[in-house]
């Protein structure tokens, strides 16, 4: 009876560690190594969110994003491809394995740390404050008693709004469609301020140089960073490690000037 009992611990034991070894070898991450077995990666975007990524007059899907990553997987010693997705669902494509990375202008948030994890961050997104560039106005406070353009429902809007003291002080405030709209009456001095995304209000600035100029305070900033599957650890660090390079050597830095007229990545 007790030899029995004993070989019956002993095949426990070892059912145990064959079931822990199993366990192991599903669960390694081999991500990296499957990468660059197939020669490419697939980001998910949606192409139509300029500049970081949206479709040219020739049809060719094209933005910093689009750059970024193409100079990332050049590194890697891969190709990069692009897939539209619906933005709606671009988690469950990711999940689905329909799509390698989300890169897209992606914002980092605590609900989608629960379903994904994030390169470091590359770009710092705000609600900047844009004025006419021979204005007189230089800080928020300036902006008492003047007249600010937002675009309707969007996040500018929002942001503005949550500063109780700037909205009170205020003229008005004169909401648009778009932000296009805003930004011609600005020019024609119907109104004295936009507050605008700063990566769309950057894009637009780069290609009216010497019409805008972009106030130091802001209201408020998020970050961008790649979305990438929880498990895919390797290849998460192997992003990490060739967007560093990337700022180091002054690639994205080139990258930024090029859409957004100036260096706004993040060190």
């Amino acid at each position: 009876m007790k030899k029995n009992y004993v070989l019956l611990i002993l095949a426990f034991i070892l059912l145990s560690l064959t079931f822990t070894g199993c366990g192991q070898k599903n669960t390694e991450d081999q991500s990296l190594e499957e990468i660059k077995e197939k020669g490419y990666f697939i980001v998910g975007l949606d192409d139509n969110f300029p500049p970081m990524g949206f479709r040219d007059k020739s049809g060719e899907i094209v933005g910093f994003d689009i750059d970024m990553a193409k100079e990332a997987a050049k590194r890697m010693g891969v190709e990069v491809k692009f897939k539209p997705v619906d933005w709606d669902g671009v988690i469950l494509s990711l999940k689905k394995k329909d799509i390698d990375l989300i890169w897209n202008g992606l914002t980092v948030t605590d609900e989608r740390k629960k379903q994904i994890s994030f390169s470091k961050v590359y770009l710092s997104n705000r609600q900047i404050i844009i004025v006419n560039d021979d204005s007189a106005i230089n800080s928020k406070d300036d902006l008492k008693g003047k007249v600010v353009g937002v675009q309707l429902g969007s996040s500018s809007e929002q942001a503005l709004n949550s500063d109780k003291t700037l909205v009170e002080n205020l003229k008005n405030v004169r909401k648009y469609s778009n932000n296009i709209e805003a930004l011609l009456d600005l020019k024609a001095k119907r109104i004295d301020a936009v507050v605008i995304d700063e990566i769309v209000g950057r894009y637009y600035i780069a290609k009216k140089q010497n019409e805008y100029r972009v106030l130091e305070e802001n209201l408020g900033d998020e970050s961008y960073a790649v979305g990438i599957r929880k498990e895919d650890v390797s290849f998460r660090q192997e992003l990490d490690r060739v967007l560093d390079e990337m700022k180091k050597d002054g690639t994205a830095a080139e990258i930024s000037k090029k859409w957004f007229g100036e260096d706004i990545v993040i060190k």
